[in-house]
């Protein structure tokens, strides 16, 4: 298991379905998109594997050659019906919280653009030091050595690849697409169930490595 910092420890967290709950505007978005381009996208389908890249999830519904454009589209549309109906996860700001009374630094890693993570993290009101868009499974953990993460946080096991890519310490949350036992099997140190377990572990392991 990864070391790290017992004070001020650098944690990172993934976005959608970590830290951010933007069901219901994905399926806004992708309501107008469809609506668009007279193509229909399964939004449910769509929210209930999130974590890859958005142009993985287009490739299923638009000709390749298509893809980019879509996807620029489905960012200008977001900005608009998505990022206001951000919500934050239950006990986002508290996982957050917990960093700060350990003097540690937030480092939000995700698939989504840099520019709408900022966004959305504005929305529902949580601060990072640095947020890291465009970036999934192997390509985070060139984000959590830049940063020097010491723990990274999240729901996907491309989150988990992406930790153990990066030497962070891999926490797994059972709160999106993959179970317990996928974290697991994808590489994680710790599974919990809910975020809102995280505070409790994260101050209990600083008080024992202290």
């Amino acid at each position: 298991m990864p070391s790290w910092k017992a004070s001020a420890p650098v944690v990172g967290f993934d976005l959608d379905l970590t830290l951010l709950d933007a069901r219901a505007g994905i399926r806004a978005t992708f309501a107008a998109l469809s609506d668009e381009t007279g193509v229909t996208v399964d939004a449910d389908l769509v929210v209930s594997r999130l974590g890859p890249p958005l142009e993985n999830e287009l490739a299923h519904w638009f000709p390749a050659a298509d893809v980019p454009a879509v996807a620029t589209r489905y960012r200008e549309l977001y900005a608009v019906h998505a990022v206001p109906a951000s919500r934050p996860m239950p006990d986002a700001s508290a996982a957050v919280e917990a960093v700060r009374r350990l003097a540690g630094r937030i480092v939000v890693v995700t698939a989504k653009s840099t520019a709408l993570a900022e966004a959305s993290l504005e929305r529902i009101g949580i601060t990072a030091d640095a947020v890291e868009g465009a970036l999934f499974a192997r390509t985070k953990g060139v984000a959590l050595r830049t940063h020097r993460v010491d723990v990274f946080v999240g729901d996907h096991t491309g989150d988990m690849i992406g930790a153990r890519e990066g030497g962070a310490l891999a926490v797994g949350v059972a709160t999106g697409p993959c179970s317990a036992s996928e974290l697991q099997t994808a590489g994680a140190d710790v599974v919990l169930a809910r975020l809102g377990a995280f505070p409790p572990w994260l101050l209990g392991e600083a008080t024992r490595r202290s």
